[in-house]
């Protein structure tokens, strides 16, 4: 009897201690500060990630074939209408207009001799001393005279701008951003010398979702946001212009919209932003923001700790948006409901669950 009564009371004791393993640390949730996220203001709106561009970037390539000899410019330069970019070896070319003047030289002298010929034929003709057969024939060759004439002033022309194209110019004022060629390069028909942008007309374009297309494109609803470009901290800009184009990408399913920025000094073109437009119906989460503290950054990870169901911190990743004062923007990551952790130090002093399976 005393052996059976032992029994039971380590069987007991094994029962509530298992008990004691399969509970939960007692006040996890509790222990750990948290808020439970809540859309914040602008859910009226959604950002789409997109990239500045000039509205007008410009290849010069050449148009004739020559060694470059001359490169007058260079990356990051500022260039005025009609500026000389680059010159190309020409030496041909003047040649070839030297020997269409003297050509056209040569014609108008044969035009001047035709000219008097035909005076004179007409002057017999008029006294009867030539037949009219004979001054259609003197009337004839002046005109061909006069078309040669014609035709050698036209080709010297063509010469004379063909020698135009050795000298590469600006076509309008800009910022040379690419100079893809050496002094003593080849240069060849349709070759690329010089790309270069206006400064002046910048614009934002972003690959919207086919699920999240505006209805209508209104400028007041719309903002772009450049990180690091703002007067104060947490500015956005307003578009001057909105664009969408009439077609989607196959692969992606995505339009692009294009937003024209107003003048914005150190805006450059390639740089990252965001643009927000209003939200199609039922596709707005609302905007998602957390407290500052609560960002846990390792390296190249940055996340939140998430509580569980059972009151236990998970490291989740995030991405980040905008910070305004001690909230930040969450973009990916974060559900509205979800009970974000305030202190991620405590968090991380919280042991893992125990394994539930025996390893070996």
């Amino acid at each position: 009897m005393a052996y059976r009564r032992a029994w039971k009371s380590v069987l007991a004791c094994a029962g509530l201690l298992g008990a004691a393993l399969a509970l939960p640390a007692p006040g996890a949730e509790q222990a750990l500060p948290h808020v439970v996220v809540a859309p914040g203001r602008g859910a009226e709106r959604a950002g789409y990630d997109g990239v500045v561009e000039a509205v007008r970037q410009t290849v010069v390539a050449a148009q004739v074939a020559g060694a470059i000899v001359s490169l007058e410019i260079k990356v990051g330069d500022r260039v005025k209408g009609g500026q000389t970019l680059a010159r190309i070896d020409a030496r041909a070319a003047e040649q070839n207009t030297a020997a269409s003047d003297a050509q056209v030289q040569s014609a108008r002298a044969a035009l001047e001799v035709a000219t008097k010929e035909v005076e004179r034929q007409r002057a017999l003709f008029q006294k009867r001393y030539i037949s009219e057969a004979a001054l259609d024939r003197a009337e004839a060759q002046f005109k061909s005279t006069q078309a040669q004439v014609n035709a050698q002033l036209a080709q010297a022309g063509a010469a004379r701008t063909q020698t135009g194209f050795f000298l590469v110019r600006a076509p309008y004022a800009g910022v040379v951003s690419e100079v893809p060629v050496s002094l003593g390069d080849m240069a060849m028909p349709g070759r690329a010398l010089v790309t270069l942008y206006d400064p002046s007309a910048l614009r934002v374009a972003a690959a919207v979702p086919q699920t999240a297309i505006p209805g209508s494109l209104t400028v007041r609803d719309m903002q772009v946001d450049i990180p690091g470009i703002a007067e104060r901290d947490g500015d956005r800009l307003e578009p001057l212009h909105a664009e969408m184009l009439p077609t989607l990408d196959p692969a992606s399913h995505t339009v692009i919209v294009r937003l024209d920025l107003p003048p914005v000094a150190n805006v450059k073109p390639g740089m990252f932003a965001r643009a927000w437009l209003p939200a199609a119906a039922g596709a707005s989460r609302g905007r998602i923001v957390v407290p500052a503290q609560a960002i846990v950054r390792r390296a190249e990870l940055t996340g939140v700790y998430v509580l569980d169901d059972g009151g236990r911190p998970l490291l989740r990743q995030v991405r980040l948006g905008r910070a305004r004062a001690d909230q930040i923007e969450v973009l990916t990551g974060v559900s509205a409901g979800d009970r974000v952790v305030t202190d991620p130090q405590a968090a991380a002093r919280v042991p893992p669950p125990p394994q539930t399976g025996a390893q070996r």
